[in-house]
């Protein structure tokens, strides 16, 4: 199904591209050439990417985000007009890996020499998905897609593709971002360097905060009776963890036996949060906290956000800030 949809993708770019190529080249109403100076556009397909660029970029670039806030990124598929944004924009940030092989088939059809692409896989070392006893069967739907374990392996079906979730690997990232702007907007170039050194200074306080939860924690073992897109965090910080799915995982009801082995869980090892992620029905959570007393909690990944949450002003910092008292709760 994901290939079909490529494939129609692809099509309507085709159609797509030659009218655009048109209309750049038109004058404007007033009989004028378009207005060379216009602010670079950056296209980026989920949050965290969204919050870094706009970061460091401030109102010297047009950032925009494909998934709509509150949308469920896993079966995000892109409109005619989203190919469109990919294919006139200076810079596309993407992530990578089974969720985003969509992109792979827009950039193959597209000129990519007037488009500077990042993909956050490629910008730091990363992990498979794990598969941790108790926890549901991963259940990659496109296997058969695949010829073999290298294509997996290649096509990023079998890492975890949340690497935002350390804030290391976000100080990596928005260096990434910073070097591409620089780049391609020169005249900004000093503006951008100067915000990537002040976020960078942010997120590092933020890295200190967590370490310091840990470090003074009666406990290092949390649940989610849900997804687990964290495993970049837990690995940061030296915690274990109990959970329903793996992050990528499409399923969203575990089975009784799983929510019982989570229970058991919490229990013996006198837990008193259970999470669940943000955008989550919570019902697994809550089944659990009930069951055993422990308090549901949510913990934000940062893949995407409330609709709410967005109009408000939240940014990857504010979420993260949530989930250091959070994970203070957790394991105290």
């Amino acid at each position: 199904m994901k290939r079909l949809i490529s494939i129609i993708m692809i099509a309507l770019l085709i159609i797509t591209v030659s009218a655009g190529c048109q209309s750049e080249n038109q004058v404007n109403s007033e009989g004028e050439m378009p207005d060379s100076s216009e602010k670079i556009s950056v296209v980026t397909t989920i949050f965290p990417q969204y919050d870094f660029t706009r970061q460091i970029a401030g109102d010297m670039a047009e950032v925009t985000m494909l998934l709509k806030p509150g949308a469920e990124s896993h079966s995000f598929e892109p409109t005619p007009q989203d190919i469109i944004k990919i294919q006139s924009c200076d810079v596309f940030i993407y992530v990578g890996g089974e969720n985003d092989e969509w992109v792979d088939s827009i950039l193959d059809s597209v000129d990519q020499s007037n488009i500077k692409i990042i993909k956050l896989l490629d910008c730091v070392d990363v992990l498979g998905e794990e598969i941790i006893e108790g926890m549901e069967a991963h259940d990659h739907e496109d296997h058969e897609d695949h010829e073999n374990q290298e294509g997996h392996e290649e096509h990023g079906v079998e890492y975890d593709e949340h690497v935002w979730t350390s804030p290391q690997n976000a100080v990596t990232i928005t260096n990434v971002i910073r070097d591409v702007l620089c780049f391609v907007d020169t005249p900004n170039a000093e503006a951008y360097t100067a915000n990537a050194l002040k976020y960078a200074e942010q997120l590092n306080q933020l890295d200190a905060e967590f370490k310091d939860v840990v470090e003074h924690a009666n406990r290092k073992t949390i649940v989610f009776g849900d997804r687990f897109p964290l495993r970049y965090f837990t690995e940061a910080y030296g915690l274990d963890y109990w959970a329903a799915f793996p992050g990528c995982s499409t399923e969203s009801e575990p089975s009784a036996a799983t929510i019982a082995y989570l229970a058991d869980k919490i229990k013996t090892e006198k837990i008193p949060v259970v999470f669940q992620i943000e955008l989550s029905s919570g019902n697994v959570a809550q089944s659990i906290a009930e069951a055993t007393g422990a308090k549901a909690m949510t913990f934000h990944s940062c893949h995407n956000l409330s609709k709410t949450d967005f109009e408000n002003g939240a940014t990857y910092l504010s979420l993260m800030e949530k989930n250091v008292k959070a994970l203070k709760e957790a394991l105290n």
